[in-house]
């Protein structure tokens, strides 16, 4: 079924004209790309389509980068593929930070209170999306209220090394910020 979005995204894109919205640093130029596409395939923040119903995220200069985030390496270790932060993005660990997203709920109604943040709405059958460094779980002090448009957060951010459910980043103790 993705490869059939993809297909129609990318004949989309074709027809249309337009070209999308990469949103995270390249890979490192000696990484072996898909053949066939250039399209990341569950890697980096993910693709925000310029025919998505959605806007893409607003430019703000109190949050953290999505970049920033997706800019990391994974290694095997143990049969379990492991994320490698560089120093930058080991920094932001425990640090009270902003982040901005698309919510994508874990628990049913209208107010959240843990929920993942992704790069690109996840909701969008255009866009592409990223890998497990393009999503953050949110767990809040208070319910923040849920909508298709980009959300900010605030709270304790930790960068995880061994998390159960495969998870590279949590913010807990967030609020919503306006």
């Amino acid at each position: 079924m993705r490869t059939f979005f993809t297909g129609l995204w990318l004949s989309s894109v074709l027809v249309a004209g337009v070209s999308a919205q990469t949103l995270s640093s390249p890979l490192p130029p000696d990484t072996p790309q898909p053949s066939g596409s250039a399209l990341p395939h569950g890697q980096g923040a993910g693709v925000h389509s310029p025919l998505s119903p959605f806007a893409p995220l607003p430019k703000r200069t109190d949050v953290v980068a999505w970049s920033t985030l997706t800019d990391i390496t994974t290694k095997v270790e143990k049969k379990r593929i492991v994320p490698v932060y560089p120093a930058p993005v080991a920094a932001l660990h425990q640090k009270t930070l902003r982040l901005q997203g698309f919510m994508m709920p874990l628990e049913p109604g209208e107010n959240q209170r843990h929920f993942l943040l992704a790069s690109v709405p996840l909701t969008c059958g255009f866009c592409t999306p990223g890998g497990p460094e393009s999503m953050v779980e949110v767990r809040t002090k208070t319910p923040v209220k849920y909508k298709l448009e980009a959300v900010v957060v605030e709270g304790t951010f930790h960068v995880l090394q061994n998390d159960p459910y495969g998870l590279y980043y949590r913010i807990t103790n967030a609020v919503g910020v306006p």
